[in-house]
């Protein structure tokens, strides 16, 4: 009596087992391994995205710090430059101030040039005039004997015609 006497038929509780153990290595085979597979390959997917998405973290820092670099490279590039123009700037402007100061000594040193000429020839023509004036006045002499009184209005009207005759 054992098992019947609880209520128990071996052959069906044999059956049922048997059943059992047949659908375990069923599901196993059909859909625990294929589950499985999918499973792996999902969880190989998720840390393939993990790994790429680090790794484009890592290359986006990196061009970050060259985009850094490259921008700090070229505002000092711009502040040398910025110098250098500045410097030729002001060596322009002082060469610029020597020409004009050379060019305004050399005008300067014309035009007296000029000036001191035209002085000259004045002096030379007033000398003309005078020496042509005293001809005037010793031919007049010589042409009438006057005194000393005549001799000095002559002299006199012969300068005041040619101070007249200037003007």
């Amino acid at each position: 009596m054992g098992l019947d006497g609880l209520g128990f038929d071996l052959n069906l509780l044999l059956i049922g087992l048997l059943n059992f153990i047949l659908l375990l290595v069923v599901l196993r085979a059909v859909v625990y391994k294929p589950v499985l597979k999918m499973l792996d390959e999902r969880s190989e997917k998720i840390r393939e995205s993990m790994e790429q998405a680090d790794r484009i973290k890592d290359e986006t820092l990196q061009a970050e710090q060259n985009v850094r670099a490259q921008i700090e490279v070229g505002h000092k590039d711009a502040q040398s430059i910025v110098a250098k123009a500045s410097e030729i700037s002001e060596r322009l402007k002082e060469e610029a101030r020597q020409e004009a100061k050379q060019e305004a000594e050399v005008i300067v040193a014309r035009a007296r040039a000029d000036i001191e000429r035209e002085r000259a020839e004045a002096l030379e023509q007033l000398r003309q005039e005078f020496v042509d004036l005293s001809i005037a006045a010793a031919e007049r002499v010589i042409e009438t004997s006057l005194d000393k009184t005549m001799h000095r209005k002559l002299i006199e009207q012969v300068l005041k015609k040619g101070i007249d005759s200037r003007n």
